[in-house]
């Protein structure tokens, strides 16, 4: 389970991933109506599945943050007549695996199970979702830990960084605030507010549903209609809205005694609709997404020793995109790796990438993410992925081919279009020397 909304570079990494050979999505309906992918595998006798809810904890109710947090960190401790404890020997002497995990896009469900337990594994997740404990009990003990990773929250130079940056890009959506919520309101939560929070979440009609490995179309229908079959037909709660991003450029400081300042950035990015999302994605491994082969860690670390690492990412989410990075540096140093951060954003723009520039990131890109459709698992995350974020099944088996038609001139269009060092917020958190 994840508590702390993280920088959602995530997301396009799964989705950027690509096979190296043909997949064959099959999109299937079951007789309940459900709506699934399924890449069907029957050399391994296992099944791995995704259950992806839109909205995620975006849906919390209002005076309620960490509500949907907090019920999905619950739906493991125990279902039906079951406590956590029965719940989670029953998984294990199934040898199934699940997973309850949600961010501000979605509550992801996941789920491994071998092909001779499929229909008890089936049963007991179908029960975790439909019949959730909640005792006072689970609930107090989550909370706590909930509780402590707040007050970690609060003492964390990165998290505090990232969580001011979220703030000013999304100011009152929930993106701009931590999904965990805050003490007080997750110290207020009843039993009956994490009911009513898996109700406005956990409905058919926000489920995206992938599938891969030991499975055919019929048993997953049936599977389908097992596991969702008894979750209401529709949500309590509406979809958000997007929101307007509204970062300036400029600096917000910090003050935090250290001896090295933390730095979060960032400017607009693009959603992976846009014509120039595929440049952009070419365009950030040049400057900072390609770890010590980018112009920012060059520039910064290797050259003079300002960092132990740059990065940045286009940080996709569903309602929004920046173009993200972060650093760390001693506090007399951190001027002089913000002055060379701004330079590298907008010498990308005036002067475009070298063709060696070009190649090697393309051959990268196409050459390592192959890697990662590597097994069921990875397969059922990318394909949910997919349909979150609206991109059709044939993305996997074309996604190589936009990369390779990137040229140097897509690449200096796109960076002359959002690679404004103006356009950068930055936040420190420490004591930087000579910024204000």
């Amino acid at each position: 389970m994840s508590f702390l909304r993280a920088i959602p570079f995530l997301l396009t990494a799964l989705i950027a991933a690509a096979p190296a050979s043909a997949i064959d999505i099959q999109q299937i309906t079951s007789p309940g109506g459900i709506k699934a992918w399924l890449v069907e595998d029957h050399t391994i006798p296992f099944v791995a599945l995704n259950l992806t809810f839109r909205g995620g904890a975006s849906l919390d109710a209002p005076g309620k943050r960490g509500a949907i947090n907090l019920m999905t960190a619950t739906l493991e401790e125990g279902s039906a007549d079951m406590d956590s404890t029965q719940f989670a020997q029953a998984v294990e002497s199934q040898a199934a695996r699940f997973n309850f995990d949600v961010d501000d896009d979605a509550l992801v469900v996941s789920a491994s199970m071998l092909t001779e337990n499929r229909d008890a594994s089936v049963q007991l997740l179908a029960d975790a979702l439909t019949k959730p404990r909640f005792a006072t009990a689970d609930v107090d003990r989550v909370r706590g830990q909930v509780l402590s990773i707040i007050r970690a929250e609060e003492k964390d130079p990165q998290s505090i960084a990232i969580k001011e940056l979220a703030k000013a890009a999304w100011g009152d959506h929930p993106y701009g605030t931590s999904l965990n919520g805050t003490a007080e309101s997750v110290a207020a939560l009843t039993p009956d507010d994490l009911r009513d929070a898996k109700n406005r979440v956990l409905a058919q009609d926000r489920v995206l549903v992938a599938a891969s490995g030991d499975i055919t179309p019929e048993q997953l229908g049936a599977v389908l209609d097992k596991i969702l079959g008894g979750l209401p037909k529709t949500a309590t709660a509406p979809l958000p809205e997007r929101p307007e991003m509204g970062l300036t450029g400029g600096t917000t400081v910090i003050d935090w005694d250290a001896p090295q300042t933390v730095v979060s950035f960032a400017g607009p990015g693009l959603p992976m609709s846009d014509p120039d999302y595929f440049a952009a994605y070419v365009a950030n491994q040049i400057l900072g997404g390609g770890g010590f082969s980018a112009r920012l860690m060059e520039e910064v670390r290797e050259k003079r020793g300002l960092t132990y690492g740059i990065g940045t990412g286009l940080a996709n989410s569903v309602l929004g995109e920046l173009w993200q990075g972060g650093f760390a540096s001693a506090n007399e140093k951190v001027a002089e790796a913000l002055a060379i951060t701004r330079t590298e954003w907008d010498r990308m723009a005036k002067d475009g990438v070298t063709e060696k520039e070009l190649n090697d990131a393309k051959t990268y890109l196409t050459g390592e993410y192959p890697l990662r459709f590597d097994g069921n698992r990875r397969i059922a995350g990318i394909l949910a992925g997919m349909q979150l974020i609206g991109l059709p099944a044939e993305y996997v088996n074309t996604r190589n081919a936009k990369v390779e038609a990137v040229t140097a001139e897509d690449v200096k269009r796109v960076s002359e279009r959002l690679l404004k060092s103006g356009d950068l917020r930055f936040v420190l958190v420490g004591r930087p020397v000579g910024i204000d």
